[in-house]
């Protein structure tokens, strides 16, 4: 936990796409202070017409190589949040090539009795996490 759901336009390798979610994961270790094996990240693809990604009339260019990052995640701190915002834009371009102007990233938060991993138990609520 945290679960990380990512839309891409398709066309990406099987290689990029793996590197984007390690590169993605180890962000969130740093930041969040998550352990190595919390790792919970589901990719969806879509035809480049399937999404429209505006900026908010920020003036962003965005390409095809687009990555919109949906989190869902217990509460963290707004420093928390900001330090994975620019870890993740700086490292995505440098390992990546995926320019920051085309990451976007949305959080929604929720509590301990809204996670089971398993066994029709929620391991947070009965001690196991």
């Amino acid at each position: 936990m945290p679960l990380l759901r990512f839309d891409l336009i398709e066309g990406r390798d099987k290689e990029a796409v793996k590197k984007l979610l390690d590169v993605a994961h180890q962000v969130v270790v740093e930041a969040f202070d998550v352990p190595e094996r919390d790792r919970y990240q589901i990719v969806h693809e879509h035809p480049a017409h399937h999404m429209i990604i505006e900026d908010t009339g920020l003036g962003f260019n965005r390409t095809e190589n687009l990555v919109i990052l949906s989190i869902v995640s217990k509460a963290r701190s707004k420093e928390k949040k900001q330090k994975l915002y620019s870890l993740l834009a700086e490292r995505l371009e440098a390992e990546c090539g995926i320019a920051p102007t085309d990451l976007m990233i949305s959080i929604v938060e929720n509590n301990d009795e809204d996670w089971s991993f398993g066994l029709g138990e929620a391991q947070f609520l009965i001690g196991k996490l």
